[in-house]
């Protein structure tokens, strides 16, 4: 498994806005080789901003490479530059191999 993840600082007043972005845009994902899951996260807030998280899950990390090398990705982030204005500073992006993995099917097993 491998997951991609980014961090957005919203600024403050602006959170309903940046999650009708995410809620309203075609990803594309669902057409894609080895995507697994994808999810939107609202952390806590701060003074200026308030801390969302993005992160899908793929198969392997060559999965998710394609995927940023197809045309589904450019379709996905065509109109991206438009929501600067709602993000302190820019999103920042990790990336994670799987080391363990556990579910509640494992207890069934």
């Amino acid at each position: 498994m491998f997951l991609a993840m980014n961090r957005f600082k919203v600024k403050l007043g602006s959170e309903a806005e940046f999650e009708t972005v995410w809620r309203e845009r075609d990803s594309h994902l669902k057409t894609v080789p080895g995507f697994k899951a994808f999810n939107l996260l609202r952390g806590p807030s701060k003074e200026d901003y308030t801390l969302y998280a993005s992160h899908s899950v793929w198969g392997a990390r060559e999965d998710f490479e394609a995927w940023t090398r197809s045309e589904a990705f450019r379709l996905a982030h065509r109109s991206a530059g438009g929501n600067k204005p709602l993000y302190v500073g820019h999103p920042e992006v990790e990336l994670f191999e799987s080391v363990i993995a556990l579910s509640v099917d494992d207890a069934a097993a």
